[in-house]
């Protein structure tokens, strides 16, 4: 299993030209082994035909000296007929009788007459005619002498092969050195030609895989194909499809700005009641101290009464003006910044005579790797989405706490629960779908801000009713490790 990984991950643009030169390797292989094969039958069928006649024409010639046990006459018959077959190469030939005595062989001081035959004879014979043995290069043929249906000996022959087997070493020499430069010829081709045919996929797997570590490119018009054809069509689609990702993600920015911006139109109004009310009483304290400014304890009453007022129409406007105003530096998160969240919150909790329930337990000591402007953003898009589905007279809640190595932000809602798609955004690993539909755009800013603090975050439902929303920000330097140990 370990190879075939390992094959896998090797580029396509070399895998597949290696396999061409494999295939082809082994087509060679194949071709050479029946080659071999063939040649091998080819003459084993004609040295039993050769082998065929030999006996023929000794049994022909020693029939008439066996039967009369003429020992003299089968010697000169087996000397003559090693004059005759010297295309067969023979080395030894003996004549046995019925008793399986020898009566006569061509080297009578190793086999003599009426000698018992060697034990090794017999066991040298197989199914064909001749049996070679390529231990020593040579064959071995067995004939029955017959006559009148009655077995009356037999002749045993051995013949030099060495020709047979030097002829098969040679052409198993010249296949493999010929289908060797043959193969590596026609593999080296193959690599190259397949490799050339598959560039295209090459240059579409490395856009490809730099698209999957975000950094999508359109190919370049000089990487094109020059005939065109189903590669240019296909670097075309690639290509339109970068572009529409561009303006995707373009225009799903656009419309974060916009929800940023419809956000703080929720609070206009509210604001402008919170600004209107102290204004009220700062005009009647001037008209105070127009009619009655040289008394005292009037004086001081009205001055502090605007004082007061004043005070309240600054911590709205500041904590308006820290929220949507674009960060200038990568300020960390403090308390303050949850406390303009909840200024901001008045008017729209007032408007649906709402009840924030708030359990902030801020830490004393809080590292400087949490931002302040992303995350006062984020829960204030969570608690106004809080706001919308709770019903009026309903309450919302805020708490934070400080673990070993995270900081977890709950808001909670009475409402009815959160719909699929806005579950998905905020804790699915691809929020993809959701941003593509158009939908829970706050969401989608609570998320990008999740992400890049190396977070997670879940949404579960309510100890009653309603939804939690969790947000999981990791805590040191090993920030983005900490997205494994998100509840």
């Amino acid at each position: 299993m370990s190879l075939l990984r390992r094959l896998r991950a090797i580029p396509v643009s070399y895998r597949v030209p290696l396999l061409v030169a494999l295939l082809m390797v082994a087509i060679s292989a194949v071709i050479s082994e029946r080659v071999l094969d063939r040649l091998s039958r080819t003459q084993e069928s004609f040295l039993d035909g050769l082998a065929g006649s030999y006996l023929d024409g000794l049994t022909a010639a020693v029939l008439p000296a066996v039967l009369r046990g003429d020992v003299w006459e089968v010697f000169d018959a087996l000397d003559r007929s090693q004059q005759s077959y010297r295309a067969l190469s023979p080395i030894e030939a003996v004549v046995t009788g019925a008793d399986g005595k020898v009566l006569a062989a061509t080297d009578p001081t190793r086999i003599p007459s009426f000698s018992d035959l060697p034990q090794a004879y017999a066991s040298r014979y197989g199914s064909t005619t001749v049996t070679f043995d390529r231990n020593s290069d040579t064959g071995f043929a067995y004939r029955d002498l017959v006559h009148q249906g009655q077995k009356i000996g037999a002749i045993h022959t051995a013949f030099d092969a060495a020709h047979i087997f030097a002829e098969r070493r040679e052409i198993l020499a010249t296949l493999l050195v010929t289908n060797g430069i043959l193969a590596a010829i026609f593999s080296l081709g193959g690599f190259l030609l397949v490799r050339r045919m598959i560039e295209p996929m090459r240059v579409l797997e490395d856009h490809m895989r730099a698209a999957a570590k975000g950094v999508a490119e359109p190919i370049s018009p000089r990487e094109f194909p020059a005939r065109g054809g189903e590669v240019a069509s296909l670097f075309n689609g690639y290509n339109a499809l970068v572009q529409a990702e561009r303006e995707r993600a373009n225009f799903a920015m656009q419309l974060a700005e916009e929800e940023k911006l419809a956000s703080l139109g929720r609070l206009a109004s509210g604001m402008a009641h919170e600004i209107n009310n102290p204004l009220g009483g700062l005009f009647n304290a001037i008209d105070t101290l127009k009619t009655h400014g040289k008394t005292p304890g009037v004086r001081d009453t009205s001055i502090s009464l605007i004082e007061r007022g004043l005070n309240g129409i600054r911590e709205v406007v500041e904590a308006a003006l820290a929220t949507y105003r674009p960060e200038r530096s990568a300020r960390p998160l403090s308390a303050d910044d949850l406390e303009d969240v909840k200024v901001l919150m008045k008017p729209e909790l007032r408007r649906r005579r709402q009840k924030l329930d708030w359990q902030v337990d801020w830490p004393a000591e809080l590292p400087e790797t949490i931002p302040g402007g992303p995350v006062r953003q984020a829960v204030l898009n969570l608690l106004l989405n809080a706001s919308a589905a709770t019903p009026e007279g309903g309450a919302i809640g805020l708490s934070v706490e400080r673990t070993a190595n995270r900081l977890e932000i709950s808001v909670s809602d009475e409402g009815t629960g959160m719909p699929r798609y806005a579950i998905a955004m905020l804790s699915d690993d691809d929020p993809g779908p959701a941003v593509r539909a158009g939908r829970g755009l706050g969401l989608w800013m609570v998320r990008r801000m999740v992400d890049a603090c190396g977070g997670t975050a879940t949404v579960k439902p309510g100890p009653s009713r309603g939804s939690t929303v969790t947000l999981f920000l990791p805590i040191g330097k090993n920030a983005k490790d900490e997205r494994s140990h998100a509840a």
